[in-house]
């Protein structure tokens, strides 16, 4: 059992041989299953053992059974590998083989000195089950896990003894109950303040007038900090504005300077028309509503620019959209569908990426190279700021990606922005002189295929493309370390810089590649 002497084991791989090996019980171990230990009788009183004996184990029955095993079932060999895995070996001292297999208790075994005497077991007597006995230690049953090691364990439960009923807990203190003056006036509130204001109304209201004592639970954090996204949120939505236009529709815009010039789209301040509007009514995050003078717009770029009145107006911070990554995360803020002041979260999906607009006529009106997002942009979106996490502008929300058919499209998580270095460049000369300029090459593009380049197929005389050397039929294959291999990517990407600025492009000519620097330069009227 689980203390005491146990008999040996034998190597499974070395089984004894029958003839020496005593066939003793088999058990399996100190952690036996529940069903295959007899029933325990209670120890008997401590006795002084005779002289000669040993004492009982610590958690011996009181009166240890000495019976014979049963005889073997069919396909059992004894002193064979295979059903005895715990067989015994040799007797140890002390034991003696019983004549049938076995153990019996040793006789008249030499006592360690000082040991204590006690009284022989008593013979084990095969007598049918009592009531209350377990089955499973029925000396007639056919399956005896103590006699055969091939029959099956059987668990016997038995039910957990009751424990004491838990002593009831005290009965918690009545609460004062708010007055129904309270009540009924903070229902009032609540029915006639919209928002979040009527919101905290009733939660002051519910936690006042009681005399319980303070609650569990910490104290709400309202100021969060300013890196956190809410706290950028919070930093820049005074500057955006929602732009309301003559068709009833709106779009959005943002004040970049504190004497109140408002970048939007130029399809805002046209509207549903063909002409922009002389002035526009303008909604800001507070509510407030005022009227907004159309300075100019581009459709060759799609910027244009307002002005409101005052001079302490809170501009937003323009970054530099030629260090944006793909991955950085940005925010777009607007008034998606007419819901002002909603901001939405995503990262840059792409850069440079050439896009065409069309005007209400159905025609193409402009080229880009955009960032592309996946924050979500939605119609009345356009105009309004793409900002990185710190809240800076780094492009102008300007169109999106639509499966749908026919109707309204709406957000499939690929939106488009203007680059802001290239909006603030047409937006600074649409405030000084009323219009912009727009970039070119100097030539003319044939038809391109797709993966092999930009044909040039006529090469304007004095343009920046003649000056750099270029000819009638060479084909570019690169324009300022990007690839190009379809006509709308070269030209977005001339319209991306400014007049001046210098390109190394690369160009193939009758079989041979070849680079040159072209400074790119105004297009003339």
């Amino acid at each position: 059992m689980t203390s005491g002497t146990q008999p040996p084991q034998a190597d499974p791989g070395n089984p004894q041989d029958p003839e020496t090996a005593p066939q003793g019980p088999q058990v399996n171990g100190p952690y036996e299953a529940a069903s295959q230990r007899p029933e325990m009788q209670s120890p008997a009183p401590y006795e002084q053992p005779a002289p000669g004996t040993h004492p009982p184990a610590i958690y011996a029955p009181a009166a240890a059974p000495t019976h014979q095993p049963a005889a073997p079932q069919a396909g059992y060999q004894p002193g064979t590998p295979g059903p005895q895995p715990y067989e015994p070996a040799a007797p140890q001292a002390g034991r003696q083989p019983a004549a049938q297999g076995g153990y019996e208790p040793p006789q008249n075994p030499a006592a360690p000195p000082g040991a204590p005497a006690m009284a022989a077991p008593a013979p084990y007597h095969h007598t049918a089950p009592q009531a209350g006995q377990s089955a499973w230690w029925h000396p007639a049953a056919a399956s005896d896990p103590w006699r055969d090691p091939a029959s099956r364990a059987v668990i016997e439960t038995r039910p957990a003894p009751h424990a004491p009923a838990p002593e009831p807990l005290p009965a918690p203190a009545p609460r004062a109950k708010p007055a129904l003056g309270v009540v009924i006036a903070v229902s009032a509130v609540t029915a006639l303040v919209a928002g979040t204001l009527g919101a905290a109304i009733g939660i002051w209201a519910t936690r006042s007038g009681t005399d319980a004592g303070s609650l569990l639970g910490a104290e709400p954090q309202t100021e969060r900090d300013v890196t956190s996204v809410a706290g950028v949120v919070e930093q820049i939505m005074p500057s955006v504005v929602t732009v309301l236009t003559a068709d009833g529709g709106n779009g959005s815009g943002f004040i970049v300077s504190d004497d109140g010039y408002v970048m939007t789209n130029h399809h805002v301040v046209v509207g549903g028309g063909t002409e922009p509007a002389e002035s526009l009514q303008v909604l800001f995050s507070d509510g407030n509503v005022t009227t907004a003078e159309v300075i100019g717009s581009d459709p060759d770029s799609d910027v244009a620019v307002l002005r409101i009145e005052g001079d302490e107006h809170p501009a937003m911070v323009l970054a530099d959209s030629d260090q944006v990554a793909v991955g950085d995360p940005v925010l777009a803020v607007g008034a998606p569908l007419g819901l002002s002041s909603t901001v939405t979260e995503g990262i840059v999906s792409a850069i440079d990426r050439p896009v065409l607009t069309q005007n209400n006529n159905g025609e193409v009106e402009s080229v880009m190279a955009a960032i592309q997002t996946d924050a979500a942009i939605n119609p009345g979106n356009s105009g309004g700021p793409l900002t990185d996490i710190a809240g800076q502008v780094i492009g102008i929300n300007t169109a999106i990606a639509s499966t749908a058919a026919e109707g309204e499209a709406g957000n499939i998580g690929i939106g488009f922005a203007i680059p802001i270095n290239q909006a603030k460049r047409i937006a600074d000369e649409i405030i000084a002189t009323g219009s912009a300029s727009h970039t070119v090459l100097g030539a003319e593009l044939g038809e391109s295929e797709l993966g092999v380049g930009v044909t040039l197929s006529k090469v304007v005389a004095g343009s920046p493309a003649d000056d750099a050397g270029l000819q009638d039929g060479d084909v570019l294959t690169s324009f300022n370390g990007n690839m190009v291999a379809e006509n709308t990517e070269l030209i977005a990407l001339i319209r991306k810089l400014a007049p001046g600025t210098v390109v190394t492009v690369v160009y193939e000519r009758d079989g041979e590649e070849h680079s040159a620097q072209v400074t790119l330069e105004a297009a003339s009227d």
